[in-house]
């Protein structure tokens, strides 16, 4: 039974999710690869911190959001193996564009991580509305 305040949360979280999504594949038809790349992976993050909030758990660091994500339901296999895939491939192309100088991330690469991170999105929101109807 989740209350009424965790709903609130994971909602916020959600639409939240969902606007750097929006944000992603703007700045996708723009060519500005680099930040695509950076709202995805949010778009991303913030859609496990969502489901995170119906579990009441919360982690300071991303690493902590990541390995509970994992552990809870990627190995259990509440949710499919690809969006662990999706979630390594999104960190490792944000850190890379965002913190290495000359990377030069290409059209395709950032193309592809949008369309993912719209399938994580939508694959999870899916979970998370199950859950929320079933309470």
């Amino acid at each position: 039974m989740f209350t009424d305040d965790v709903i609130s949360l994971c909602r916020h979280r959600i639409s939240k999710a969902g606007s750097f999504l929006s944000d992603a594949e703007e700045t996708l038809k723009l060519g500005m690869y680099e930040n695509a790349a950076n709202r995805s992976y949010y778009a991303i993050f913030h859609t496990i911190r969502a489901l995170l909030a119906l579990d009441e758990k919360d982690f300071s660091k991303h690493s902590g959001v990541i390995s509970y994500f994992q552990l809870t339901y990627i190995k259990t296999g509440i949710l499919p193996d690809r969006l662990s895939k999706i979630l390594k491939s999104a960190y490792s192309l944000r850190t890379e564009s965002d913190y290495q100088d000359y990377f030069e991330i290409s059209d395709e690469d950032v193309a592809l991580q949008v369309s993912e991170a719209r399938y994580f999105f939508e694959t999870v929101r899916d979970y998370i509305d199950q859950r929320i109807e079933s309470r």
